[in-house]
Order: C-alpha cells, then sequence, then structure tokens
C-alpha cells in the first residue's frame, strides 16, 4: 500500500481569518484529521464532511489522549496510506510538543510537513489593542509556558525574565497566576509593572483584565476570568483602552450561526465577520439534484416553446445550467425565453453566467413573485419553472389563475445535515451563541431536526422573508425579519439586534 504523509497545521488562536491559505489547502485535501480542544470552531467547521475524525483533546490538565498515544495514531493512520492533517491550536511548534510528534514519523519514514500558525503570543494581545513590542516601552518579547507539573517547582529562571526588561507572555498559565506574579516580585520586578490576563482572544468570548503585577491575581478573582487565556507582562499593557479596536466593531462580542448551505455560506459569513462578529459556519441543510432529471431534459429538448423560466433560488440556478451542460447544450439554447428571479442571489447567479433577468419582484418571495408575474402576462404563456422538491405551490397557483401552462419541474432537494463536531445545543443552552441567521424555512426546519430537545426559546433568530420567521415562531424562537430579503439587509437586522439587547 502506497505510504501516507502528514501534515502538522498551525491552526491560530481562534478567528478562523487568522488560519492561512495553506493551511486551508492541506485540510480541504485531508483524508483524516487529528485534532485538539483548542482548535477554533471557525476552523473545525471547515473540515470537509467525509474525512476520519480523530479527536485527542489535549487541553490543560485535560487530555482524552496521551502524548504517545497520538504519536502513535499519526503513525498508523499515515501507514494506512492516509493523508493526515494534525491539527493544532496556535502554532505547531510554539508548546505544541509538534517535535515530538515528528520524531516517531521521522523513524518510520513517513512524509511530513509543517504548516505554522499564527501564535496566540502575539494575535490575542493584538486583539486586545497591546503591542507586545514597542520602543518606547521594550524591545525583546520573551514566550513562556505557565503550566507546570503537578507537585513540581517551576522551572524558570524569573530573575533572568526580568533582567530582560521585556515582555513577558505567560501561555497555559491560568491556574498558576499566583506562583508567576509571586516569583516575578520575588526576582526584583516593582509591583506596580503592569500586567493583563486576555481570555479567548479573537473569539466573540474574548476579555482583558489589565492591573499590575501585584493586583491581577485580586482582579481576576473579583471579575472572573475563563480558559484559555494568556498573561501579558510589561509597560506594552497601559496602551490596551487606548489601541482597542476589536470591541469598538459592531459585532464585536457576538457570535452568530449561520445554517445556510455550504455552497451560499460565504457571503453571509464574511460580511458579519467585517462586523465583528464570530460566525459558526454550520448549514442546517444541504441541497442535492434529484436522481431523475428526465423531467428537465424533456423541458430541455422544447426550450424553444416556453416564454419564461422562473428561478426561485441560486441553487435552481446552477442545477439547471450544470444539467443543460451535461445534456450537450448551452445558453444559445434558451433563445428568446425570459428569465425571472425571485431575488438578489438568484439574479446574481444568472449574471454569473452570462445572463440578465427579465424580471424580479418588488418583495422577493415565491408569492410576490407569483402574483406580480401574473399580472404583466396576457394568457396562455408556456411558463417552467425547475426548482426544489417542495417549492411554494402559491408561486404555481397565481400563475395558472392568469391563464399561464406551468411546467412545475422538481430538480434538486434538500437534505438536512447537522454538525458531527460542534455540539450546537449545548452552545445555545450554554448561551454562547447571540443569535441564529436562517434564510429559508427549510434552514429552520433542518436546524431543528439537529437539535432535538433544545428549549427554542433560548434562540434568537434573524430571518430573511415572512415564511422564514413563521417557521422560526412556530417553533417557540424570538424571530426577528430583515427589513428586504438581501444579505446586505439580514446583517443590518443582525447589527439592530445587538444594539437593541
Amino acid at each position: 500500500m502506497k505510504t501516507g504523509k502528514v501534515w502538522l497545521v498551525g491552526a491560530g488562536p481562534g478567528d478562523i481569518g487568522l488560519f492561512t491559505l495553506k493551511g486551508l489547502q492541506v485540510l480541504k485535501k485531508a483524508d483524516v484529521v487529528v485534532y485538539d480542544s483548542l482548535v477554533g470552531q471557525g476552523v473545525l467547521s471547515q473540515i470537509p464532511a467525509d474525512v476520519k475524525l480523530i479527536n485527542v483533546g489535549k487541553r490543560a490538565s485535560h487530555h482524552i489522549m496521551r502524548q504517545e498515544n497520538i504519536n502513535q495514531v499519526l503513525l498508523e493512520e499515515a501507514q494506512k496510506g492516509y493523508r493526515v492533517v494534525r491539527l493544532k491550536g496556535g502554532d505547531p511548534f510554539l508548546f505544541g510538543r509538534g517535535g515530538e510528534e515528528l520524531e516517531l514519523l521521522e523513524e518510520n519514514g513517513i512524509p511530513y510537513e509543517v504548516v505554522p500558525g499564527v501564535t496566540s503570543s502575539i494575535a490575542v494581545p493584538a486583539y486586545n489593542g497591546i503591542p507586545v513590542t514597542h520602543r518606547d516601552f521594550c524591545s525583546s518579547v520573551h514566550i513562556i509556558t505557565g503550566h507546570k507539573r503537578a507537585g513540581k517547582e517551576y522551572d524558570i529562571d524569573f530573575r533572568a525574565l526580568v533582567n530582560t526588561k521585556g515582555t513577558l507572555v505567560f501561555l497555559m498559565g491560568v491556574s498558576a497566576l499566583p506562583d508567576i506574579c509571586a516569583g516575578l516580585m520575588n526576582a526584583g520586578m516593582d509591583k506596580n509593572m503592569p500586567a493583563a490576563i486576555l481570555q479567548k482572544g479573537t473569539t466573540a468570548g474574548q476579555k482583558r483584565i489589565v492591573a499590575t503585577v501585584s493586583t491581577l491575581e485580586e482582579e481576576v478573582a473579583r471579575q472572573g476570568i475563563e480558559t484559555p487565556a494568556i498573561i501579558v507582562v510589561g509597560k506594552v499593557c497601559t496602551l490596551a483602552e487606548k489601541f482597542g479596536w476589536y470591541e469598538k466593531l459592531p459585532l464585536a462580542g457576538w457570535k452568530v450561526l449561520v445554517t445556510r448551505p455550504k455552497e451560499l455560506i460565504s457571503r453571509t459569513a464574511d460580511k458579519l465577520r467585517e462586523k465583528g462578529a464570530e460566525v459558526l459556519e454550520l448549514p442546517a441543510i444541504r441541497t442535492v439534484p434529484v436522481e431523475d432529471q428526465s423531467g428537465l431534459h424533456a423541458a430541455f429538448d422544447k426550450l424553444e416553446a416556453f416564454q419564461w423560466i422562473v428561478f426561485t433560488s441560486p441553487t435552481g440556478v446552477r442545477v439547471f445550467f450544470d444539467e443543460l451542460i451535461s445534456y450537450g447544450k448551452d445558453i444559445r439554447a434558451l433563445g428568446t425565453v425570459r428569465l425571472a428571479a425571485i431575488g438578489e442571489g438568484t439574479k446574481k447567479a444568472l449574471r454569473e453566467r452570462g445572463i440578465m433577468a427579465d424580471f424580479m419582484p418588488s418583495v422577493y418571495d415565491g408569492d410576490t413573485l407569483g402574483k406580480e408575474l401574473a399580472g404583466i402576462l396576457s394568457g396562455g404563456e408556456k411558463i417552467l419553472i425547475p426548482r426544489a422538491e417542495k417549492g411554494n405551490e402559491n408561486l404555481t397557483a397565481f400563475l395558472k389563475e392568469a391563464g399561464a401552462k406551468v411546467e412545475d419541474i422538481p430538480t434538486y432537494q434538500t437534505v438536512y445535515e447537522m454538525s458531527q463536531l460542534i455540539d450546537e445545543k449545548k452552545e445555545f443552552e450554554n448561551g454562547e451563541i447571540s443569535c441564529a441567521v436562517f434564510t429559508s424555512a427549510s434552514t429552520v426546519k433542518g436546524f431543528v431536526e439537529g437539535t432535538k430537545g433544545l428549549d427554542y426559546s433560548k434562540v434568537t433568530a434573524a430571518c430573511i422573508g415572512k415564511q422564514t420567521k413563521a417557521a422560526a415562531e412556530s417553533f417557540g424562537m424570538k424571530a426577528y425579519m430583515s427589513e428586504k430579503a438581501t444579505i446586505d439587509s439580514l446583517v443590518k437586522l443582525v447589527e439592530d439586534m445587538k444594539r437593541s439587547e
């Protein structure tokens, strides 16, 4: 059997925007992903659906699997001929024990690559307005593991650290905060030296406490802190208030679930991230072409007989033209037929194929599309509607009432999906997700299917359209509707929801 290969990939500190392009490229081609608990959810959501997943836990004081066993897993999976990605929080060579994982691979002749990751020791202070070096304050930065083995003293030369007069960054040191502060002061550090603890940096759970090396422990006890968190000691901590930028973004501190199908999700997620939200991309539905496309193929043989083709979703456009090409035809087969699009997304999908929509309704829903298109018909027109198996029946009814002859052909179906990596139900129960974004009634139903047993009154829903809002409310969600059925309007709705909380 062909020998596989291992990639040690740094996933960064949490924000998926800090995951490297090479890391994402390698992840998309993986057969096996071995991941730990510090990998951000945004990165986990990018793992392909058909990949073998191995969770090895690894977090301070809680390891699902011993390091020696992890090394063995990497070796065994590679020996089976697989492309193995070892996905690690931060950078694999900075307290990530990446070197240990490579030793066994090297001994057994397994090829490997290392994809560095953005380390939290630099990124998390940056997201909190703390430059780890600044000419006015220091000229060096030192990264130290704050973790110590149970029952053992620190193997840290605190005096040497103090003498550097540089910024000190302690990773994995929350439980040892009293020892770290005491060690620094006992080694001669001024008790008024600024110090900070930074919680869940680069994510919606980001929080900082800035004090001094002598008062930080007291402030943490008073204000509370959650792991993972890092400790920063140095004069640069005084700049946090001045340079703090993340919290000024309109959706900072909000975690938003986006449930659109995977092929449609990126634009929505990107716009929310631009506003500062942490976006969890967990499609609730997947659209797949129906197996029997004979009805659509029959329509292809008589396209010149239709006066209108009505598209009710970007997916409908994609499936229609994919099938047209596979049937041996192209857009020239459309001739003089006119095209109607239900909304901006569908209009854009047509434009990407070099075709302009001839008609769009004033409100982007099936009822309005049916009523307004019916209003410009003279009667007797032949209309083709290639769409989902379960479409809006009113659309067809309005057109038939106007005297049109309608061929309503199902070309794709909706399949419900749920994440194998992230427990959405638990996230809502713990109040960790601020709101869920729904762009169709089917995404609402898919979400419910994947979170059975959840008290849906805990879910705040941002919805496109009346049908979507009605579906959310039918399950007891606190639902809001965007002014228009566009992604920009939906993002504005989420901003308005945060402002009013």
